[in-house]
């Protein structure tokens, strides 16, 4: 997991990287500090996914550049497109086979 702390890291990150999953997290947030643990484990299975995890408190400017408007949010982007993404409420077996289905098509 690679911390991302501005605006150019984040763009650089999602550009770099065939396949990148952002996490967007704050301080305070109970369910934020529930589900990460959780995704990490999801992401265990798929090796070329990198993890890119945002403190929304450390970077503002994230919710606007990114449309985040509740966290936790989590994005998924093919070749610097997003994909798809979660908020809030995330079911786990729902995101892992989203990722798995994306996952596959990109393998084959």
């Amino acid at each position: 997991m690679t911390e991302l702390t501005s605006l150019e890291m984040v763009e650089t990150f999602i550009q770099d990287h065939s396949l990148s999953f952002l996490y967007v997290s704050r301080t305070n947030c109970g369910v934020c500090h529930a589900l990460l643990p959780q995704v990490k484990e999801v992401l265990m299975q798929y090796p070329r996914i990198q993890f890119g995890f945002i403190n929304a408190d450390h970077l503002e400017e994230i919710a606007g550049y990114l449309s985040v408007f509740t966290v936790p949010a989590l994005i998924f982007y093919i070749e610097g497109k997003e994909y798809f993404r979660e908020a809030r409420f995330v079911q786990i077996e729902s995101l892992n086979e989203k990722i798995q289905k994306m996952y596959r098509l990109t393998n084959s």
